[in-house]
C-alpha cells in the first residue's frame, strides 16, 4: 500500500478549509516530494472552485491557482503531488467524475464534510483504470 505522509498541522488546516467551504466543494493542491513508498506532503494550497453551478457536488480547480501552486512548489524544491477536495454530505470515496479527471501518479485526498464537521479523510491513487487507497500517516 502506498503512503501519504501528512503532518498534523496541515491536516488541521485542511479540515478548517473544508468546514469553512461547506456546503460547497472546496479544493486545492498537495505540494511535497515523492519517495519509494509514496509522497510526503509539505505544504497545501487552496484553490477556487470554478464550478459555481454545481458547487455542492463538483469542483473545477482554477487553472491560475494550479499554475501559482506549481510555481510555489518548484521555488521551494517540491512538486505538485496531488489534489485535495471535499465531498459535502457524501463519503470520502472517489466518484466517477473524480475517476474521469484523475492523473496517474497523483494522490487524491478527499474529505467528507457535513454540517457536523469533517468526517473521514482518505487518499486515493489511480492504478490503471481504478483507484486504490493510500495510507495516510503523520
Amino acid at each position: 500500500m502506498m503512503r501519504l505522509q501528512l503532518p498534523r498541522v496541515l491536516r488541521v488546516r485542511l479540515e478548517r478549509w473544508a468546514r469553512e467551504g461547506y456546503p460547497h466543494e472546496t479544493c486545492g493542491l498537495l505540494l511535497g516530494t515523492r519517495n519509494g513508498e509514496g509522497v510526503e506532503v509539505k505544504e497545501l494550497t487552496a484553490a477556487r472552485n470554478l464550478n459555481v453551478e454545481r458547487a455542492a457536488d463538483r469542483y473545477e480547480l482554477d487553472p491560475g491557482d494550479f499554475v501559482a501552486a506549481d510555481k510555489q512548489a518548484r521555488d521551494a524544491g517540491m512538486e505538485v503531488v496531488g489534489i485535495w477536495h471535499t465531498h459535502p454530505d457524501h463519503p470520502a470515496r472517489p466518484s466517477q467524475t473524480d475517476l474521469a479527471a484523475a492523473w496517474e501518479g497523483w494522490s487524491y485526498m478527499i474529505l467528507s464534510v457535513s454540517n457536523h464537521g469533517v468526517g473521514d479523510v482518505r487518499s486515493w491513487r489511480l492504478d490503471g483504470s481504478a483507484f486504490v487507497e493510500e495510507e495516510i500517516c503523520e
